[in-house]
Formats: structure tokens, C-alpha cells, sequence
């Protein structure tokens, strides 16, 4: 039994709000010798995933279950705060029970405190007292609150007993669990625990069984589903109710570093770890005239801005690819389609006539551009704003009379700090100088965290606008793989860091050394592991780096950056030369995707209200049988010279794939091709909600995660306000996944994944337990993500993908691992 003194009461205390009231009951039991400091850290990050607001102005912030290392004893403290503090909105606390618990000691103590929950008269009493031993009475002896111990109900005729499974017993997470399943069905439910019954579908009523790890309880239904109920009730309550699995079973994707100071917390971008002094990004002004004399040399200067942006705009192109290759590339390629837009370029000519000067002009034009995407409900395209703001602040730092705008880092390293970064401002970073960026705004599938990743630059984004508070020279330490950041670190968090730092580059060599064996997981299940690639060249590069073949060929680079169509001959020869290059290994062509965000300038293709819900991908290559048909011809031609399979991308309708099949039968004909495998991207949910019909048509489905979340959630991931949110981790894209998965299998097929999330360590885990086959991920992504499944079992990720299809968003996803 745990023993409650007054050295771990603090009375009469005053909370700014909530995180300053775990502080303080974490301090507490910190000096009480229950615990470390770095167990406050854990308190704080529990708050992200789960509600530890009792009830009645008393809340029992703890730690994550990956933490209990830090738990010296257990031990539990008491925060009275009589003026109260704000926990959630409309939740005012004034009893705040800290608990640093290593098994399940704390359960009888949690028991007690339920007795008071609904006793409004004792929790006032409580909460204003000036006696400590009120308060270690109410939590140590059941009955000082004035009443006994509740009687036990009769039985109902149909029950079931069930053991509690882990150490921790029926504690508030799994009994919210549990009271979340019980109110699904109608019939009456009741738990026993010894001599006590409870309601199941109370939270407070079950928590007062004070029911120990291991436990066995009695599962009591009655009404017209008491079968029903029984049956799923025992299934969950042997699943472990959602709660965390056992040590020797648990999933630890990547690090687990434990440090003392205090963080701010972030999304991870990119993994890895910085150590170093931070730099703010501070952007001057771009000065200018408003007025100039002469229009037509102001016109001359516009125009030759534009194309010179445009220049810079294609070295950049070229320079990123050959850095990251051509998707992470392919971004300033539609920065180049801002520039050659001619309605824009005559806005801005247009005023100087009446004296304005060329920079003046161009900046209205662009940003009153900007700010029409903006107002658009669209999300999807109000986030071509930010897009647009860089394309035009490049092309204004030419015209400028003086420009203070400039990004410029010291010639020495540090941790770069800013609002935001452009993927300009990413791909410009050198990745010597800049140790690590942490941004207030943005989200993990932002351009600007994808460059950073493919740069192997470690990142947070939406750390919030407190990062910009941090003065120049402020020593830190980034954490990309958790997201936090910890600024003046401890000496003993900087040792802790330093050998972190050699470790994970020697985990990275050996990751590299062992690239070429597959994906096989502990239990012998294998993941095919497979590239993402937008070039031919990059198709030896997947060899080199493990890549068991290519699971999407976006295409889409031998028709962008040009001034017509590629021809047949020419596509047959990319193709070719790839099939060569992967002797054997399998080659999935994605065709032309073309639309939405991707413009091409010789299509001359009409202006869309709404480009991303018009027409692109697919529907393009119905209205262009002159590019379907060529792609078609020299993709089955190139078949016989590897392993090819087709894919079409953006298909909503059973109408779209039938088309595209019979088109594509019958270039295949006339070619005299072997028929090959086709399959269907999964990016709509459409596609997700007819998947049973789908799955009669088609050999494979390959998800691409990055559109089925902008579509799922309509929200663009490249949108400032909304990019933080865009993740494709979020229960209602996983659900999305699942339901295609259970489709395919259900009809024999098999399931790839293409997008953003299959190449995070946290993402392929969850994709494998959902059953999922294949990962076709970034290149530089190979090596680490095979070495990361090889760590797990089936069973482990089974169970991870199964709580997190139950989680309420993607914070709590993400913290499960």
C-alpha cells in the first residue's frame, strides 16, 4: 500500500494553467524521491493522447507507459488549487493527483478517489481545507467521506469471467475502453470485482472496483444483445482493452531518449538529432520605388525578372533532383508554371503606364493573386498561396532597389528557427551548416518537410510561436524523431545527446550494410519493399539502395519542363533502360498524372474553378487518347523487355477502370504484348468505398497516401494554417486504408502503399498490421525502414494497427509508438 505524507501535499497553490499544475505535482513527487525529473516531460506528453480529467474538479495526471523507467518508487501527489485552474475547456480542476505509478500500486488509492466523484459537498470540502490529513483520509480509507463500500448486485443469468490483462489493471484509460464498448449495445451491463459490482457503461463506477492487474472479473449483460455483448466485451478485455502491451511485447519504433530539461513540443519532419546554438530567421524588407519615369524600360526589367526567375527556378529544379530526386524535385517545376502564366505577367505590366514602378506592380499582381487562392473554401488550393508568395517574392528580390530579404545563414552550424520555410528556403539549406530547423508553423507532409528529409536534415514543424522567443546563440538540442525541442540543456542531456548521435550513426551504417536483405519480421513475414522514382536514373539507385523494385513510376517527368509531348520512341527508351536497370526486380508505371497542381503549359488545357476536383489523372488521359494511347503503346512495348505492371491513377468511378482497361486491351493488341498486371490507385474515398467492386477488376491496389489524406480530410498539406493537421496518420485515413485492405484481400489481391506515411518507420508498422504487402517509399527511406520491421513481429504490429484505428486523431497514433 502506498503510503500518502504531508511532504507530498502542497495546499493553497496557485496554477497559471495546466501544464504549470503537473509541473507542480510532478516537482512533488520529484522531491518525495518517487521519481526523476525527466517523468515530468512524460506527464506533460500524456496530456497529447489522453483525457486525465477525472471528474468533479479532480484530475490524475501520469506518465507514458515508455517512461516507467524514470519512476524511482511509486508514489502519487496532491496539488490543491482553490481558485482552480482550466484542464480542458470547460473543465475547471482543483484537486490535481500526480501519480508516478511502476505497476499497480496506485489502483486502490485511484479506487478511493472515484468515491468522492460524485459527492460534489466532499470535493469542496477538499478543495478548501487546511488540513493535509482530510486529504490523505479521503485517499487511503474508502468510508471518511461518510458512506460505505457499495453493495454488491445480484447477478444477471448470462455472464462470462475474464482476467485483466497487463500489470496495471483496470485503470482509467482501458476502463474508458471498456465503458466506450458497453454503450454500443443496449442490454444492461454490469462488472464484478470480489464483493462489488459496477455499471459498465460508467467510467466512474467501474474505476470504484479498484480492479488489480490480473485480476478476474465477472462480465454481466442482460437485454435483447447480452450474447453480442458478452462475446465482444471478453474479445477486448483479452486484447488488453487498448492499453499499452506488456515490455517484451511492446513496439519501440526508433530512439526512446530520456533528458531532464524541460522541451517544447513539435511534430517530427525528420528524424534524426542536432545538437547546437539556435539562428532566428529574420526577413528584412525588399525595398523599392513605387513610381519610375519610364514604362517601357520598367516593362523590359519585369520581363527580364521573370525569365531569370524562371532560370533560377529550373538550376533549382536540377539541384534538388540530383540531390533527392525527381519528386521532391518536382515542386519548382509548378513554380515555373507561376511564372509562365501571361495573365499574371500582363496585370503587372498594365500599371506601368500610369508611372508605377515594375517591383510595385509585380507584387500586386502576385499578391493579389495570393490572396483570391486564400478566400477560396477550397483548402486544396488556398494553400497554393503560400506557393505563390515565394514565386513572387523571387522574382521581386530582382526588381528591388535593396534587398534585406535574402535567407542568410553564419558560416558556422546551428539550428536553424523560423516561422515557416518555403521549399525554396529548404532546398537552398546546406545541409553542413544547418544541424537541424524547427519551424512555429507547418506540418510533417509539408514540401518543406519532405526536402528536409530527403536532405537528411533533422526537423519539427508546428512547434508553435513560443520557439521564436529563443535569443540567437541559445544552445539546444532537436530531437527529430520525437519532435521536441530542448533549449539550455542540461551537461547531463548534452552527454546523453553526444552518445545518442553516435549511436544512431552507427545504427545508420549498419542499416546501409544490411540494405540488400529483405524485410523479413521476426516471426518470417515478409514486406516487399519497394521505391518510389521519377527519372531513369533513379532506377539503378533503388537497386544500390535495397529497393526490391519500383512500386510507382510517376511518369509524369518526361512531360514536364518541355515544350511538347514526349514521343513513343522516347518513352519506350525511358522505360526500357529502366527494366534493364532492375534486371528482374519488378517495375509499376503510374500513367500520366497530370492535373491539380501539376500544369503543362502545351496542353493548353482550360482554366478550372477547382483543378484538384476536375480534370486530372485519369480523366486527362480520356480526353487525350494522343498522350493515353503513346504512353500505353510504349509501356507494353517495354514490357517485354522486364517486368512491368500498369497502374492508373485517380480513379473514383467503376467507369473510369473499365475504360481505362479496354483502351488499354486494346493497345496491348496492337502492340502484341503478353498481357501485364494492372492496378488502380487508391486516392479518393470513392475508390475506398467501392474497393469490393474495384477489387473484381484489377490485380492490385497501390494507396497513395498523400492525395486519400488531402481528400479524406480536404485539407491541403501544403496550407499554412491547416498543414499541421494534414497527416496522413490520422485514424480516418488509417480506416480508409483498412477498409481497402479487408476489400483486396477478401477477393485475393494484394495491397501496396505509395505515400508519404509508408516511408516513417511509425507509418510502415501500422501499414504492415493493417496488411499491407508493399512499401514503396522514398530512396534514402530503404535501408532504415527494412531495418525497422525486421524488429517486429506480425503480432505486434497487428495489435499497434488495431489501437490505432480506435485512436480520435493523429496525435494519439503517433504517440501510441
Amino acid at each position: 500500500m502506498i503510503t500518502l505524507n504531508k511532504g507530498s501535499i502542497k495546499l493553497k497553490a496557485d496554477a497559471t494553467d495546466k501544464a504549470d499544475a503537473i509541473r507542480q505535482a510532478g516537482t512533488l513527487l520529484v522531491e518525495s524521491g518517487n521519481m526523476q525529473p525527466g517523468y515530468i516531460t512524460s506527464m506533460m506528453e500524456r496530456e497529447k493522447v489522453a483525457h486525465t480529467y477525472l471528474g468533479n474538479g479532480i484530475a490524475i495526471p501520469h506518465g507514458l507507459s515508455k517512461d516507467r523507467d524514470l519512476i524511482v518508487q511509486t508514489g502519487i501527489s496532491v496539488v490543491q488549487i482553490p481558485d482552480g485552474v482550466e484542464w480542458n475547456p470547460g473543465e475547471q480542476v482543483h484537486l490535481v493527483v500526480g501519480i508516478a505509478a511502476k505497476s499497480d500500486e496506485h489502483i486502490e488509492i485511484l479506487s478511493n478517489l472515484t468515491h468522492v466523484l460524485d459527492d460534489e459537498e466532499a470535493v469542496h470540502r477538499l478543495s478548501k481545507t487546511n488540513n493535509p490529513d482530510d486529504i490523505i483520509a479521503c485517499l487511503t480509507n474508502r468510508t471518511t467521506n461518510g458512506k460505505a463500500p457499495e453493495s454488491a448486485e445480484s447477478d444477471f443469468a448470462k455472464f462470462v469471467d475474464v482476467a485483466i490483462q497487463g500489470k496495471t489493471g483496470l485503470h482509467a484509460r482501458p476502463a474508458t475502453v471498456m465503458v466506450n464498448l458497453a454503450k454500443e449495445f443496449e442490454s444492461e451491463i454490469r462488472v464484478r470485482y470480489g464483493d462489488q459490482t459496477a455499471n459498465a457503461k460508467s467510467l466512474v463506477s467501474l474505476l470504484k472496483l479498484g480492479v488489480a492487474g490480473g485480476g478476474t472479473i465477472r462480465l454481466m449483460a442482460q437485454g435483447t444483445d447480452e450474447d453480442e455483448a458478452l462475446e465482444r466485451l471478453k474479445l477486448e478485455v483479452e486484447a488488453g482493452l487498448g492499453d499499452e502491451a506488456e515490455e517484451a511485447s511492446s513496439v519501440t519504433l526508433g530512439r526512446t531518449l530520456n533528458f531532464e530539461s524541460e522541451a517544447i513540443a513539435g511534430i517530427a519532419a525528420s528524424p534524426g538529432l542536432a545538437i547546437g546554438s539556435v539562428f532566428q530567421l529574420k526577413r528584412g524588407k525588399i525595398v523599392f520605388e513605387a513610381t519610375a519615369k519610364d514604362p517601357a524600360a520598367e516593362e523590359t526589367r519585369l520581363r527580364q525578372a521573370v525569365e531569370t526567375g524562371k532560370a533560377q527556378l529550373r538550376e533549382l529544379y536540377e539541384d534538388v533532383k540530383e540531390r533527392s530526386g525527381t519528386g521532391k524535385a518536382s515542386i519548382f517545376l509548378a513554380h515555373q508554371e507561376f511564372l509562365d502564366d501571361p495573365e499574371m505577367v500582363e496585370e503587372a505590366v498594365a500599371p506601368l503606364k500610369d508611372k508605377r514602378s515594375a517591383a510595385w506592380a509585380w507584387q500586386q499582381a502576385y499578391e493579389q493573386r495570393a490572396h483570391t487562392l486564400e478566400q477560396l473554401k477550397d483548402p486544396l488550393l488556398a494553400g497554393r498561396a503560400t506557393d505563390l508568395r515565394d514565386v513572387g517574392r523571387r522574382v521581386l528580390r530582382l526588381l528591388a532597389d535593396k534587398v534585406e530579404d535574402e535567407m542568410t545563414l553564419p558560416d558556422y552550424p546551428v539550428i536553424l528557427i523560423a516561422e515557416d520555410l518555403t521549399p525554396s528556403d529548404t532546398a537552398g539549406l546546406n545541409p553542413s551548416l544547418t544541424l537541424g530547423f524547427c519551424t512555429a508553423y507547418g506540418g510533417p507532409t509539408s514540401h518543406s518537410a519532405i526536402i528536409a528529409r530527403s536532405l537528411d536534415i533533422p526537423a519539427i514543424v508546428g512547434a508553435g510561436p513560443a520557439i521564436l522567443n529563443l535569443a540567437d546563440g541559445t544552445p539546444c538540442i532537436l530531437d527529430g524523431e520525437s519532435g521536441n525541442l530542448y533549449p539550455n540543456p542540461s551537461q547531463a542531456d548534452l552527454e546523453t545527446a553526444t552518445t545518442a548521435q553516435k549511436d544512431l550513426q552507427a545504427i545508420r551504417e549498419a542499416e546501409k550494410l544490411a540494405c540488400y536483405q529483405p524485410a523479413l519480421m521476426t516471426d518470417g513475414h515478409r514486406v516487399e519493399i519497394v521505391a518510389n522514382i521519377g527519372a531513369a536514373t533513379e532506377a539503378e539507385q533503388a537497386v544500390n539502395a535495397g529497393a526490391e523494385g519500383v512500386g510507382l513510376l510517376r511518369t509524369e517527368f518526361l512531360f514536364l519542363n518541355r515544350s511538347e509531348p514526349p514521343s513513343e520512341e522516347e518513352q519506350f527508351a525511358a522505360y526500357s533502360q529502366m527494366t534493364k536497370a532492375l534486371n528482374g526486380l519488378p517495375l509499376i508505371v503510374r500513367t500520366l498524372d497530370i492535373g491539380g497542381d501539376k500544369e503543362v503549359p502545351y496542353l493548353n488545357l482550360p482554366a478550372e474553378e477547382n483543378p484538384f476536383l476536375g480534370v486530372r489523372g485519369i480523366r486527362l488521359c480520356f480526353q487525350r487518347p494522343d498522350l493515353f494511347k503513346p504512353q500505353l503503346r510504349a509501356i507494353f512495348r517495354a514490357s517485354q523487355t522486364g517486368s512491368i505492371k500498369i497502374m492508373f491513377p485517380m480513379i473514383s468511378t467503376l467507369e473510369d477502370i473499365k475504360a481505362a482497361k479496354k483502351i488499354a486491351e486494346e493497345v496491348r493488341l496492337e502492340v502484341g504484348a503478353e498481357p501485364v498486371d494492372i492496378g488502380m490507385m487508391i486516392e479518393v474515398p470513392s475508390a475506398v468505398l467501392m474497393a469490393d467492386e474495384f477489387a473484381k477488376e484489377v490485380d492490385f491496389f497501390s494507396i497513395g497516401t498523400n492525395d486519400l489524406t488531402q481528400y479524406t480530410l480536404a485539407m491541403d498539406r501544403g496550407h499554412p494554417a491547416l498543414a499541421k493537421q494534414a497527416d496522413g496518420l490520422h485514424p480516418a485515413v488509417l480506416r480508409m486504408i483498412h477498409q481497402t485492405v479487408q476489400a483486396a484481400s477478401a477477393a485475393g489481391k494484394w495491397v501496396g502503399v505509395c505515400g508519404g506515411i509508408a516511408g516513417d518507420p511509425k507509418g510502415a508498422a501500422i501499414l504492415a498490421g493493417l496488411g499491407v504487402t508493399e512499401l514503396s517509399i522514398s530512396i534514402p527511406s530503404v535501408a532504415a525502414v527494412k531495418a525497422k520491421l525486421r524488429k517486429l513481429s506480425l503480432s505486434q504490429t497487428q495489435n499497434l494497427a488495431k489501437r490505432a484505428l480506435k485512436c480520435r486523431n493523429a496525435q494519439e497514433v503517433r504517440a501510441l509508438m
